[in-house]
């Protein structure tokens, strides 16, 4: 049972409580002014309020809340990385998910499944030992199972050699989990404007104002907003918002596109994925098939479908999975996934004295909403870039300092 039903049911009255707290008219000023009222945003901004006791905030956006990537994701969760870096965050990041029900007071469905990935070459089994290893190193649950070990936990899959890309066996991840993506962000919306954190949709950030190498504020569709600090969380529109402040990232941004299946009976329980054939696959509670995989092969700022991605993904998951065969598609859609040369975050400080960027996500930024709202708003906090962080600093690409997850991001979940 939900701990904030059982809360509900004990009380002797129930007054009415909004939802969500929405703000009037932007004030002159603010502490901190979040660009992005997506996950990591609206994360930062309840870490700010609760943790820090900074609540002088606004998270602006041009849209609705959470409208963008935070809602046109695959909501898978894992930690199974490749560098002990990237292992490192994405395992606090699980620890944060599993309490966050408790924690938000909203049943976010937080899932744990099982995550396979699968391995169709030596090659793909050679890294599947190596993360492994690495996981194991620190603390994160993963193992090489073989093709018999696979069918054994999923009976669904087939696993014959009577296919174009038999599977040799995969990396099994027992914590990989699902969440209810909008519960996430509504919790997180709604906490931290109960601690004073005002949220305005549909006010479109314009221009950044710099002076003397420092943010001072941001010009709206609104008005003009003076700001202690600034930060962006806005995923696709990354380069675009960094440019306004003078910054160039290491960033190309290209479509991922995911599509579900129409509901059928519960019939998978694990998140399955192949590296090598771009696909990924999970049932949501509501019984769809969620499936997704690579992103589009060129840059484009869009968020149209194509068929062309339908049909190759098809093709794959029939292999996987024949008893798809008679299921129809109930609806498509497509994100913009900002891709670093590296596939790791751009996270903390930048050369801007004051300005904060949370950026380079690709397509595995669902999975990182709690830790990154929770250390970028101990970066902000502070003026500090946070250890965690350290290693995803912008500066890195100067030093060619990179943190190489594109053997562990897979097609990015």
């Amino acid at each position: 049972m939900p701990f904030a039903l059982l809360k509900y049911g004990l009380k002797s009255s129930h007054p009415i409580d909004p939802h969500f707290r929405w703000a009037g008219d932007l004030k002159k000023t603010y502490d901190v002014v979040i660009i992005g009222a997506g996950g990591h945003g609206l994360a930062c901004a309840y870490y700010l309020a609760t943790t820090h006791g900074i609540t002088n905030v606004a998270v602006l956006d041009k849209g609705y809340l959470a409208g963008g990537n935070t809602a046109r994701n695959t909501t898978i969760v894992r930690a199974n990385y490749l560098t002990p870096e990237g292992v490192a965050f994405y395992k606090e990041s699980v620890d944060l998910f599993r309490s966050m029900s408790i924690e938000l007071d909203m049943n976010v469905m937080y899932s744990e499944r099982g995550h396979f990935t699968l391995a169709h070459t030596d090659a793909a089994m050679r890294t599947a030992r190596w993360r492994a290893e690495v996981n194991k190193h620190l603390g994160v649950s993963s193992e090489v199972i073989d093709a018999r070990e696979v069918k054994r936990i999923c009976p669904t899959m087939n696993v014959s050699d009577n296919v174009r890309y038999p599977i040799l066996g995969a990396l099994y991840h027992p914590p990989g989990a699902i969440a209810r993506h909008d519960s996430v962000a509504w919790g997180y919306a709604r906490q931290a404007m109960r601690k004073g954190v005002e949220v305005h949709p549909q006010t479109e950030v314009k221009g950044i104002l710099v002076e003397g190498g420092r943010a001072v504020g941001v010009t709206t569709t609104r008005g003009t907003i003076r700001a202690g600090k600034v930060m962006q969380a806005v995923a696709g529109s990354s380069s675009h918002v960094a440019r306004m402040a003078g910054l160039r990232l290491p960033i190309k941004t290209i479509p991922l596109q995911a599509c579900v299946s129409e509901p059928v009976k519960p019939i998978l329980d694990q998140i399955v994925v192949s590296g090598s054939l771009h696909v990924y696959i999970s049932q949501s509670a509501r019984g769809e098939m969620v499936m997704g995989g690579a992103t589009d092969p060129y840059g484009l700022y869009s968020t149209r479908s194509t068929l062309d991605f339908k049909e190759g993904l098809m093709g794959h998951m029939l292999e996987l999975f024949p008893f798809m065969g008679e299921l129809k598609i109930l609806r498509q859609w497509a994100g913009m996934a900002d891709m670093t040369p590296d596939f790791s975050p751009v996270m903390g400080l930048t050369p801007i004295e004051n300005y904060y960027i949370d950026a380079g996500w690709g397509t595995w930024g669902f999975k990182a909403t709690p830790v990154s709202g929770k250390r970028m708003a101990e970066c902000v906090a502070t003026g500090r870039q946070p250890d965690l962080l350290k290693p995803f600093a912008l500066s890195r690409f100067d030093t060619f300092d990179l943190v190489g997850e594109k053997g562990a991001a897979s097609v990015g979940h």
